[in-house]
């Protein structure tokens, strides 16, 4: 596993998190056909930048974009 596949599937979670406002933890690997740890390592990435959030509903965990990154993308498109 290199860092830049990682690095890379970072940036696909990021952009498929600009299009939901969150999505379900175990949803991910499969809306991004990427393999659950490239998806969890990329989620780790993310998550050392600051730059996504969980929560847990109902035993389930969700991901989305902290508000500052919301705001970033929607300068950038």
């Amino acid at each position: 596993m290199t860092k830049e596949k990682i690095g890379e599937a970072a940036g696909l979670v990021w952009e498929k998190l600009i299009t939901k406002d969150e999505i379900g933890l175990t949803e991910l690997p499969r809306a991004l056909k990427l393999k659950s740890d490239i998806a969890y390592q990329a989620l780790g990435w993310l998550a050392r930048e600051d730059k996504i959030h969980y929560r847990t509903k109902a035993g389930k965990v969700y991901v989305s974009l902290v508000e500052k990154e919301r705001e970033v993308a929607k300068a950038a498109h």
